[in-house]
Parts: structure tokens; C-alpha cells; sequence
């Protein structure tokens, strides 16, 4: 093999092996099977429920935009122009179930949870920054004390003491 092409095996590897692929792998996966819950709810309850006002089944709510709509057994369009905007109502009410359920059971709890852990990282600096103060003050007093005792007869001495 060439050593270009080693290089890009070896990149193409090192972008596998990171964290973030793997994670988007998994959220994919998961977000696959959870889609198929969702739907599940969706055409199990919430479907039955609003349908109670009429059809039980979503997606056959419709409106005619060019009279007369006629479909045949197996569901095809014989005749006009049918807005179909039941299925559009229960993509919807499945898009707004995910989305909430993401919301509160993934986003907001992951973002008190880093909020948290901002806010120790914060206090953390602020002892070490505090310590650091501190210290500085304390070795500011030592300087003066060593000043002090020097005496004031050391002006005009240079470091070894000589003239």
C-alpha cells in the first residue's frame, strides 16, 4: 500500500475510534427503537382519543380540494385532489411527543446536571483564586518584615551589605 493511502486508513480509523462516532452510532440506534414507541403511543392512544370526534384512524381525515374525491378499496385516488392532512396531524402529534419526551427526560436534565457542574468548577477557582490571594498577602507581610528588621540604616547598602 502507499503511504498516502496508509495515512488515510490511519485517519479514517482515528476518526472511528473517537467518541463522538460512537456516540452518534448509539443515538441513532436508540433513537430508531424509541421512534417506534412513539408511533406506537401515537396510534395506540392519542390517535383513538382525538379520533373519538370521528374516524378512529388519523390518517384517514381529509379534505377535497377538487370535487369530487373518490378512492378506490385498496386506498388509491380514482377521482379529485384529497388533502390528506390527518396523516400531516399525526406526524405531528408523534414529532411533538419526541420532542417533549427528549426534552424532559434527556435535555433538561443533562443541562442542570452540567449547570452544576459549572457552578463547582466556578467555586473550585474561586478557593484556588482566593488561596492565591492569600498567599500573595502573606508573603508581601514576610517581605516587609525582613524590610523591617533590615532597620533603616540598610539604605544606601546594596544587596551583600557593601557601600
Amino acid at each position: 500500500m502507499s503511504e498516502k493511502n496508509t495515512g488515510l486508513l490511519a485517519g479514517f480509523k482515528a476518526f472511528l475510534m473517537r467518541g463522538n462516532v460512537v456516540d452518534l452510532a448509539v443515538a441513532v440506534v436508540i433513537g430508531a427503537a424509541f421512534t417506534n414507541i412513539v408511533n406506537s403511543v401515537v396510534k395506540g392512544i392519542i390517535s383513538p382519543l382525538v379520533g373519538a370526534i370521528g374516524t378512529k384512524d388519523l390518517d384517514k381525515y381529509s379534505s377535497c380540494l377538487k370535487s369530487p374525491c373518490e378512492t378506490n378499496a385498496t386506498g388509491e385516488v380514482v377521482s379529485g385532489i384529497p388533502i390528506m392532512w390527518g396523516s400531516v396531524l399525526n406526524a405531528t402529534l408523534s414529532f411533538l411527543i419526541t420532542a417533549a419526551v427528549v426534552y424532559f427526560l434527556m435535555v433538561l436534565p443533562m443541562a442542570k446536571y452540567l449547570a452544576k457542574q459549572e457552578q463547582r468548577r466556578k467555586a473550585k477557582e474561586g478557593v484556588q483564586e482566593t488561596m492565591e490571594i492569600s498567599e500573595l498577602e502573606v508573603l508581601k507581610e514576610i517581605r516587609d518584615a525582613l524590610v523591617s528588621q533590615r532597620g533603616g540604616g540598610a539604605t544606601g547598602q546594596g544587596r551583600d551589605g557593601s557601600a
